[in-house]
């Protein structure tokens, strides 16, 4: 008896003890916002104002969770995550009952099925595409869907690894993104497409120019496959790539060629690049150079220049046109990127990406040069509208990032992603298990391309490529809907 008596007595002096102590530290925080300036809420409401702060910071998860219907979040709702999660889990992606996607928006895709539309063995696989025929190394592929630009440095080692394994399970490229070649995009085996952005990270001399014998020296590399120059990135036109002193490790540091702990800051655009000539000058430079096909990457304010481009190319001879370009997005992704751009500036890929394959068709360069179209396109509907306007390839980042198991947390920025996919921190990285996730990468890429599929043949289309701007109509302001072959008629048969 004496012995609970005992510990009921501490238990009591304890609980006395932590009543003082919280009392004292709630009377100290009330001091220090009493007098401290910098928050009006805080000084106005001590104590109680800090609570503004901790129902901010969780509200969006409540929302995500508890609050928000299925079509309604940004920048990707859950039914359109739910998708990739199934078809990356290799998991029957058939609903019940009714769609719950609004038809109704104007600019909502609707695909015209076909009234006698294909049986099985009136179809046939995805026929092969060339990029660059005139290069030392042309590159064909059956793929169409393919993983985008995602550095070494933005995102983790086991992320890159991941991609890297289930590109070469599905037969896809993957995109370097700006950061550089690390080992770990070789290390799975898949073709690798060599992401050059303006700093030149990997093949740079120290003021930023391109260094012809650090290009010659990673062409070596026979998975390199194709070379991306990036001109501008959807989320962030007319700036170049930020990346945080706190993901700035030694290996990264090291594969960059920057200094380690500082902010990486990539010049707004390429040194060397000026004009129509000097960006041909550039491309036949690198292509030269590396022996690989090699395009340019860009988000589109306006087509003139693209127009003044291609004036030029028929100057020079169709031989100096780039071998693809890459039309991003408006509404592209990114690590990092200040929000007045990732908000306001740049064309959104459905104007701009029918614009583009028409210019090309105007100056008869549509077959010389092929087209990849990037920029929010996770699902089977956005890739097959892209199929329909022209391009020749999809690239997805935040597709195959949700692939990997991002949930959508929005903190790749803050080196504190709880998936492990954006961050260098060990601790939470271990939660992406490489062999795991690489599967899934792969079961994506392929459910992708499957689903992609089941659309052409319900248009009539025996593989994805045959898709035309008549198999997809748009839903107008009015409510009614429209053909893309209206919308955006063919200029070649004006």
């Amino acid at each position: 008896m004496n012995v609970v008596s005992e510990i009921l007595g501490l238990f009591a002096y304890a609980f006395v003890a932590a009543i003082g102590i919280g009392a004292i530290s709630v009377l100290v925080i009330y001091v220090i916002d009493k007098t401290q300036t910098r928050h009006a809420i805080r000084r106005n409401y001590p104590v109680i104002g800090r609570f503004r702060y901790f129902f901010e910071n969780v509200g969006e998860f409540f929302r995500q969770y508890f609050f928000a219907m299925d079509r309604e979040e940004m920048p990707f709702n859950r039914a359109e995550r739910a998708w990739v999660y199934r078809a990356a889990k290799g998991e029957e992606n058939t609903v019940p009952f009714g769609s719950t996607r609004d038809l109704r928006p104007a600019g909502t895709a609707i695909f015209v099925n076909c009234p006698y539309p294909l049986l099985d063995e009136e179809t046939r696989p995805t026929s092969a595409v060339t990029v660059g025929p005139g290069s030392r190394h042309p590159y064909s592929t059956s793929r169409f869907f393919h993983v985008s630009a995602m550095s070494y440095g933005a995102i983790s080692r086991p992320a890159v690894l991941a991609l890297s394994q289930g590109a070469h399970k599905a037969g896809c490229w993957l995109n370097t993104g700006e950061g550089g070649l690390a080992p770990y995009h070789l290390a799975g085996g898949a073709d690798v497409v060599f992401q050059m952005g303006t700093a030149k990270y990997g093949v740079r001399e120290a003021d930023a120019r391109l260094s012809d014998l650090r290009l010659a020296e990673l062409a070596s590399y026979g998975q390199v496959k194709m070379i991306e120059v990036k001109l501008s990135q959807g989320a962030k036109p007319g700036k170049g790539g930020i990346l945080p002193a706190a993901k700035v490790t030694d290996e990264v540091a090291r594969i960059r060629g920057i200094p380690r702990g500082q902010d990486s800051i990539s010049p707004n655009r390429h040194l060397e690049i000026h004009d129509a000539g000097s960006l041909l000058d550039f491309i036949n430079r690198v292509r030269d150079v590396s022996g690989r096909p090699t395009g340019f990457k860009t988000v589109f304010g306006g087509y003139d220049w693209l127009g003044e481009l291609f004036e030029v190319i028929h100057r020079r001879g169709i031989d100096s046109a780039p071998d693809f370009i890459t039309v991003d997005s408006g509404d592209g992704g990114t690590g990092a990127a200040p929000m007045t751009l990732l908000d306001n500036v740049g064309l959104p890929v459905r104007e701009s990406l029918p614009r583009v394959v028409d210019l090309l068709r105007e100056h008869g360069l549509r077959e010389r040069i092929r087209v990849v179209a990037s920029g929010k396109m996770i699902n089977p509907v956005g890739v097959a509208w892209a199929l329909c306007t022209g391009a020749d390839f999809v690239n997805s980042a935040r597709g195959f990032m949700f692939a990997l198991g991002c949930i959508q947390a929005m903190k790749c920025n803050k080196n504190t992603c709880p998936t492990g996919i954006t961050t260098h921190d060990r601790n939470l990285q271990r939660g992406l298990v490489v062999a795991d996730k690489a599967e899934r990468v792969a079961r994506y890429a392929l459910g992708m391309e499957k689903e992609v599929a089941v659309i052409a043949h319900a248009c009539g289309a025996a593989e994805p490529r045959l898709l035309r701007r008549q198999h997809c109509r748009i839903v107008q302001a009015n409510g009614q809907t429209a053909l893309l072959s209206e919308l955006f008629p063919d200029p070649t048969l004006a």
